[in-house]
């Protein structure tokens, strides 16, 4: 399996790396607050990170849930961390044409779970030639993202990252397949585990979807000691009042005790 360079973060080598931040975009202001955060906790600890916020959610459960600052602006706020931070960025893009301009921002292009089968904003990411994160579909199995990966690599990039957030178990609910980040490294790929939209409760609230961020520390314990390249989570200082994803959001406080953990494990799994 050949390691993905992410900026300074390689996904694969052997090292654990994080992927986190806020759902979306709330402010400008937010965006910094949270990102200068969590690069101090995992600074002190030594982990690598990607800092990730969307500048549009274009899945929402309702029509009136907020979406984002949007493209330019979510994309200067990005871009902006990303420079005077010195750390990567990734975001996700829902159309095929959002690519290059999210090329010119992010050291990293992630693919919705549900977008991972539709070959156009596959080949579009492709194309940019950075890094493309593809989040497995919750209706996927992992040996069908084979597909998504060729899709991808018919442009000549090869530098895909594959990401387990969790399969359809009934309405409303999720189930974490652990096998599946053995199954989807088979295919050659360094494996994400997305540790908070595994947790999620699609549609669960009604308008918005609910979440069992309670069992965070546990998913993300049992992913690494899988022996998993890097863990996704979403975070935020006031989960209880996010904007989106709140419910199935780990709280800032608790970041820097989980990753200690976690390292920890790490070191004993490697």
């Amino acid at each position: 399996m050949q390691p993905v360079s992410v900026g300074t973060a390689s996904i694969g080598a052997g090292s654990l790396v994080l992927i986190a931040g806020p759902c979306v975009i709330e402010s400008r202001d937010h965006a910094r607050f949270m990102a200068e955060s969590i690069l101090a906790v995992t600074s002190r600890i030594g982990i690598p990170l990607i800092f990730k916020a969307s500048f549009d959610k274009a899945n929402r459960s309702s029509i009136d849930s907020y979406r984002g600052p949007g493209i330019d602006k979510g994309l200067e706020i990005l871009s902006e961390i990303k420079r005077e931070l010195g750390v990567p960025v990734v975001t996700d893009i829902h159309e095929p044409s959002q690519a290059k301009a999210a090329a010119e921002a992010v050291d990293l292009i992630q693919i919705p779970a549900f977008l991972c089968r539709q070959t156009d904003i596959l080949v579009s990411a492709g194309k940019t030639g950075l890094p493309v994160n593809i989040k497995k579909g919750q209706f996927m199995a992992p040996w069908d993202m084979d597909h998504a990966i060729k899709k991808v690599e018919s442009t000549g990039n090869g530098k895909i990252l594959l990401t387990e957030r969790g399969t359809f178990f009934g309405y409303n609910n999720l189930v974490c397949d652990l096998r599946n980040l053995g199954l989807m490294r088979s295919l050659g790929k360094p494996v994400i585990l997305d540790v908070t939209h595994s947790l999620q409760l699609p549609g669960g609230k009604g308008a918005s979807s609910g979440g069992m961020r309670e069992f965070i520390p546990s998913l993300a314990r049992a992913g690494v000691a899988f022996g998993v390249d890097a863990l996704f989570m979403e975070v935020h200082d006031d989960p209880d009042h996010a904007l989106s994803d709140g419910p199935n959001s780990l709280h800032l406080s608790e970041l820097e005790p989980l990753l200690r953990q976690l390292s920890e494990i790490q070191r004993v799994v490697r």
